[in-house]
């Protein structure tokens, strides 16, 4: 009987979990979307949705523990430029759109991007055209 699995394991040992992690929510955060594998982009959403509640509160102890998690550059952004722009939101900072499948290893791929943010480059839209093309 499996009790207390709170994470995904992902296939790694758990110093390159947290490593893998903390790189593609920094990623995230300098990119604002990033195209990866379905479980990695549903495991960063469990990562990064709880750093960026913390950054919409702003205050001392929580900058300190976001930075436990995330290098200082990627935290200074997270606090300046993304904690703001929802802070009317409650919740549902991201969103996972799937891409198919990578013609390597047949991985499902997916899209994981920031919602509402004016920040993003492209749209959904231009995505999921994108994705009818291929």
């Amino acid at each position: 009987m499996a009790k207390n699995n709170q994470h995904r394991k992902l296939g790694v040992n758990p110093a390159h979990r947290r490593a893998m992690l903390m790189n593609l929510a920094e990623n995230l955060i300098k990119h604002k979307r990033i195209k990866t594998t379905d479980s990695r982009a549903k495991a960063l959403r469990e990562y990064i949705e709880p750093l960026v509640t913390k950054a919409k509160k702003g205050d001392l102890n929580s900058r300190r523990m976001v930075l436990r998690k995330l290098h200082k550059d990627a935290a200074q952004t997270l606090f300046d430029e993304i904690g703001p722009a929802y802070a009317d939101r409650h919740g549902g900072y991201t969103r996972i759109v799937k891409l198919g499948f990578r013609d390597g290893d047949k991985a499902a791929v997916s899209l994981i991007e920031f919602v509402d943010f004016e920040g993003a480059v492209e749209t959904t839209a231009t995505v999921a055209e994108e994705k009818e093309t291929e």
